[in-house]
C-alpha cells in the first residue's frame, strides 16, 4: 500500500475516540480508495447473517437487498471464495435479476466483494460500492485486497471481545429486524413440510414475483393472513 495512505488509515484505525473499529476502517475505505462506500457482511454456516459495519446507510440498505432476495456480489464472493468485481451493474441483470436493479434504484453502480477468511472458516465479505461504473484502479485494487486483509484481522478481533453466546451490537439490531423473517420461514418450513432453507427460499421467490418486500410477505405469514400450502 502507498505510504501516505498506509499512514492515513493507521491515523483513522488509531482514533480510539470515534467510532468502533471496523467502521472507521469502512469510513477508511472510501477515502483512500476510489469508491462511495463500504460494508462489512458477516457469513455464519453459509448463510448471510447481515453486516457488522457499513460507511453510511445505503450501504445497509444493499446488504439487506442481498439477504432478502438471496442472491448478490456478498454471498457469490463467498461461496467461491473469491472476489468479485463488478463495475458496472447495469450490465449485471443477467448475473442477479433481483439484486441488479434493485442496487441501481438505491444509486449504487459499480460494487467489489472481496471474502474474508481464515482458513477454512468463512469469516465474512468486505465490500466497496461506487455511484459511477468502471473498474477499479490497479492500485484501489492492490490496496482493496491489503484492506480485506486488514477487515479480516479486525473481525476476528471483535468476535473475540464479545462473550459467548453475544452479537456485535450492529448485527444484534439487523437480526431483530428481521426476526419476523426468521418465523415465517420457520413456518412455511412446516406447511410445506420441508427444510428451512428452502423455506427462505420459497419466501424470497414470493415477495420477488409479487414485487413486495420480504419483511411485508413475512409480517403476513406470521400473521396467518398468507399459507404457502393452499391450492
Amino acid at each position: 500500500m502507498d505510504p501516505l495512505r498506509l499512514n492515513r488509515v493507521t491515523d483513522l484505525l488509531a482514533d480510539a475516540g470515534g467510532p468502533p473499529v471496523l467502521e472507521r476502517l469502512m469510513g477508511a475505505c472510501v477515502e483512500v480508495l476510489s469508491v462511495t462506500g463500504a460494508g462489512v457482511a458477516v457469513i455464519g454456516d453459509g448463510q448471510h447473517r447481515g453486516a457488522v459495519a457499513v460507511s453510511d446507510p445505503i450501504c445497509g440498505d444493499v446488504d439487506d437487498l442481498q439477504f432478502s432476495l438471496g442472491e448478490g456480489p456478498c454471498i457469490d464472493a463467498n461461496h467461491s471464495d473469491s472476489p468479485v468485481l463488478e463495475p458496472d451493474l447495469a450490465l449485471a441483470f443477467g448475473q442477479w435479476p433481483a439484486f441488479a436493479p434493485a442496487a441501481l434504484a438505491l444509486g449504487v453502480r459499480a460494487v467489489f466483494s472481496f471474502p474474508l477468511r481464515v482458513g477454512a472458516v468463512d469469516l465474512g465479505v468486505l465490500s466497496l460500492y461506487r455511484d459511477i461504473a468502471g473498474d477499479l484502479e490497479p492500485e484501489d485494487l492492490r490496496d482493496a485486497i491489503a484492506l480485506s486483509r486488514v477487515a479480516t484481522h479486525l473481525l476476528l478481533e471483535v468476535e473475540a471481545a464479545i462473550p459467548p453466546g453475544a452479537l456485535p451490537a450492529r448485527l444484534a439490531e439487523v437480526i431483530d429486524h428481521r426476526s419476523v423473517v426468521h418465523q415465517a420461514t420457520g413456518m412455511i418450513a412446516a406447511q410445506l413440510d420441508t427444510d428451512v432453507a428452502t423455506a427462505l427460499i420459497r419466501l424470497r421467490a414470493y415477495a420477488w414475483t409479487n414485487d413486495r418486500s420480504i419483511d411485508s410477505v413475512a409480517t403476513e405469514v406470521v400473521g396467518r393472513r398468507l399459507r404457502f400450502d393452499d391450492g
